[in-house]
């Protein structure tokens, strides 16, 4: 592969090549393998930032190992934000009183979301900050904090952290996303979120050199403030986490008939189709994606009844060219993504929500019983009905991983809901980039006139059956007769990332190959 001026000039075998590019420098590639970098379509780079770099709770099994963690942690004049608890991973499901949490913390305000973000152990101390909190809906005292309760203690979390930690989350978080080989994430900020400030410090470090693509969404209505939001910051769209419902882990995601395992609740759905239309049509004429957190089944029939009131406005024309977006999507009928496929949405999907909460014994059946979980993030039939793929983690609800969500889009838990590997690759590569609105037709490949975004990889040797039965590794080349994708069977292991090139650029090197590239040989 040839690379001019951070653009691939050329592809194909050593011979030709040398000759075309006589005076190129050679980076000899010692068997790894090169393919196109990965797009996640729905990260939380500070969050993700503060897991990686702080206090990890995914590990911990009771309230016990919970405290004795935070207690650890601990730092007198810094806000402490951790994440990842599950309870219903616990040995004993019962979670620390406030009492309990503001033992450990010392005074100090502390703030543990859990594995979905979408509900939280806080400190009074935090509470503190934030006193219309005990107000709102959600709010227990003693017990987790869901919904409205829960955004405004968050808010207050992100606006009590420092600018140093701030930026030395962001900065892991981009370190650690290139070297995953990601070329590009679409960061979902948002008012309830972050806050402006923590999505302009994100932007004002990935605009250095030698740092990944971040695309910037605005999860906030299409009021005056968040269009001149959108104008000032180049956002992509008013999109990503605007909140229609929570999370099925919360008990927030808005179904159409209760939880199984709380018959006493349906959910919460904060806005209904007549808002989100408005915010569609909006940010239609406004020339801006619009897009929407959805994940219950009744969140979604609010959104394609709106998007339907949107067309009867704009005209479907209109609606398919904008090319809004939803995100997570997780309980879609047929007849619901053949109607999303019309208005051109493309749905931003998480397979590691399924390897994780998937299965007949899973928390989504827990929640919801195992018929009705069955039909969570049917892969297979979005993709069958039209609808445009773009794969992506939440980071930090999933980690930075993105040959384990190609895999766990393959081998779904519910047989017959995966798609194929190389449709799976294409929607973690190229669905990335058509999902932001790069429609150029060669972005997220490795061909004559592509942006040169790659990754060097290093995995399992595969033997192909050629005609001198010659040790091969597998490409994304359907030409090259050899395997499409790496063993992605579970328990297989997955490839290595070597090298990641963003335009050319290098942006992650792990230390295997060196020099920046102008012709590499896999």
């Amino acid at each position: 592969m040839a690379v001019t001026d951070g653009t691939v000039v050329w592809v194909g075998q050593d011979g030709p090549g040398r000759a075309l590019h006589p005076d190129a420098e050679v980076v000899d590639l010692d068997g790894a393998f090169v393919a196109p970098a990965f797009v996640d379509a729905h990260v939380h780079a500070t969050n993700t930032g503060l897991h990686l770099t702080g206090l990890d709770l995914t590990g911990v099994r009771d309230a016990g190992e919970l405290l004795a963690a935070v207690r650890a942690a601990v730092t007198p004049g810094e806000v402490l934000l951790a994440h990842g608890w599950d309870e219903t991973t616990w040995t004993s499901p019962r979670l620390p009183s406030r009492a309990e949490l503001d033992d450990v913390a010392r005074g100090v305000p502390v703030y543990l979301s859990r594995v979905d973000v979408h509900s939280a152990l806080a400190s009074s101390a935090l509470l503190d900050l934030v006193p219309e909190a005990a107000t709102a809906e959600g709010y227990s005292p003693d017990g987790p904090l869901t919904r409205a309760a829960h955004h405004a203690v968050r808010r207050a979390a992100y606006a009590a952290i420092t600018a140093e930690q701030r930026e030395r989350a962001q900065r892991a978080f981009l370190r650690a996303a290139a070297a995953a080989g990601i070329v590009s994430v679409h960061e979902c900020a948002g008012p309830d979120i972050c806050g402006e400030d923590d999505l302009r410090s994100l932007l004002r470090i990935a605009a250095e050199p030698g740092q990944i693509e971040v695309v910037p969404y605005w999860g906030s209505l299409a009021d005056d403030a968040a269009l001149d939001l959108a104008r000032e910051l180049g956002l992509r769209g008013l999109a990503g986490d605007l909140f229609v419902d929570g999370a099925l882990g919360s008990h927030t995601a808005a179904l159409s008939a209760p939880y199984a395992d709380r018959p006493d609740t349906s959910g919460a759905r904060y806005l209904d189709a007549r808002t989100i239309a408005d915010h569609v049509i909006a940010c239609t004429e406004a020339g801006l994606q619009a897009g929407f957190h959805v994940i219950g089944d009744a969140a979604v029939a609010e959104v394609v009844e709106a998007f339907t009131l949107a067309e009867q406005a704009v005209g479907q024309r209109a609606l398919a060219s904008a090319g809004h977006r939803l995100d997570h999507v997780e309980m879609i009928t047929r007849e619901q993504a053949s109607a999303l496929a019309r208005w051109n949405v493309t749905a931003s999907v998480q397979p590691a929500f399924d390897a994780l909460w998937g299965g007949k014994d899973g928390m989504y059946a827990t929640r919801l019983g195992a018929e009705r979980a069955a039909g969570l993030n049917p892969f297979s039939t979005l993709a069958a009905e039209g609808v445009s793929l773009a794969l992506g983690s939440d980071a930090p609800v999933t980690p930075l991983d993105p040959w384990s969500g190609v895999r766990a889009a393959v081998h779904h838990r519910t047989p017959g809901s995966g798609i194929s590997a190389r449709a799976a690759f294409n929607a973690h590569t190229r669905g990335g980039h058509r999902a932001s609105g790069v429609n150029d037709g060669v972005t997220g490949s490795l061909v004559p006139g592509a942006p040169a975004h790659y990754a060097v990889w290093e995995a399992d040797e595969l033997v192909v059956a050629t005609p001198d039965s010659r040790v091969q590794r597998w490409s994304t080349d359907p030409r090259s007769r050899v395997p499409g994708l790496p063993p992605l069977e579970p328990g297989a292991t997955l490839p290595t990332c070597l090298r990641t090139v963003r335009a050319g650029e290098v942006v992650h090197e792990a230390g295997a190959t060196d020099g920046s590239t102008a012709l590499d040989r896999a």
